[in-house]
């Protein structure tokens, strides 16, 4: 997206009482033929500092910025966590699947050292497993218990999302088994058994039958848009605030921030983030509202 989309989306966005803008895109992009000359065309060397710009744009408009951009190192976490309320990547498995034979930033090590340093620099973290790639129900145990013990020494996890993976037509994996509500029940009781109770168990209610799956352990029912389309599943569209009460059935439906209460309290954020955060803190907690997710 050019700079200009980007601020009328914000614009646009902050207008309709948002308060999180995600920015997600793939992994090391610059690495890619004519990714390098596009971006020299509106100014930058690299995606990063653009991001950077980017999540100032955001603040500025009082939304929280959250980056969800591949394997950073730690040098680039430390940077982005001046700018960001929160950040995240996907584990996705501990196992070794053909999924990822051509993806070196999905070896699992490589993953895991990036969650870590995460910790190391106490920035509020999502990550998550996701369930049909080729991996076994005791691989997924081995993953959460992973995402377990990284919280236990460091804190930081605030949510894992179990998603399910969605076959894409024109792809290598387009005819994979699509994993049923029975098994991603399953999944999600043994994330709620596995992980501490301060660590949200999320799954994308565009994504999954979310009505069903509440009731097997869920506490959280991620972001979501008015106004834009979830670019990495874009044939999905995104459930409203009233689909959400019906999804979420007779569970209270509340709105909560990218950077969740324990990490405002700790005072886990930048200094340039602290008055927006305190902000929307005050504003989500107003009567009236708790009506998000």
């Amino acid at each position: 997206m050019l700079p200009d989309e980007v601020t009328r989306t914000l614009d646009t966005g902050a207008a309709l009482g948002c308060t999180e803008a995600l920015f997600t895109f793939g992994e090391r992009p610059g690495a890619l033929p004519g990714f390098a000359e596009m971006l020299g065309r509106i100014g930058y060397t690299d995606i990063l500092d653009y991001v950077y710009d980017l999540s100032l744009a955001a603040v500025r408009r009082g939304l929280l910025p959250h980056t969800n951009a591949g394997i950073l190192t730690y040098e680039e976490l430390d940077r982005l966590r001046e700018v960001n309320a929160s950040m995240g990547l996907m584990l996705e498995t501990t196992a070794v699947v053909a999924a990822h034979r051509d993806s070196p930033g999905k070896d699992p090590a490589v993953r895991i050292e990036m969650i870590e340093n995460a910790g190391k620099l106490s920035i509020p973290f999502t990550t998550g497993i996701l369930v049909g790639i080729g991996e076994t129900m005791e691989d997924r145990e081995e993953s959460l218990a992973v995402i377990r013990d990284l919280h236990r020494r460091f804190g930081h996890i605030q949510e894992v999302i179990v998603q399910n993976f969605c076959p894409k037509p024109g792809t290598p994996m387009e005819d994979a088994p699509v994993p049923d509500t029975e098994e991603l029940c399953a999944t999600i009781s043994l994330a709620r058994e596995i992980l501490p109770a301060d660590v949200a168990v999320q799954i994308p209610p565009n994504l999954v039958d979310a009505s069903y799956l509440v009731g097997c352990g869920v506490d959280d029912l991620g972001g979501v848009s008015p106004l834009t389309i979830d670019y990495v599943n874009p044939e999905h569209p995104w459930p409203q605030i009233e689909e959400l009460k019906r999804v979420a059935g007779d569970a209270e439906l509340s709105e909560r921030l990218c950077i969740y209460p324990q990490y405002i309290e700790k005072g886990w954020y930048s200094p340039l983030l602290e008055p927006l955060i305190r902000q929307l803190a005050e504003r989500i907690a107003a009567p009236g509202r708790g009506h998000g997710a």
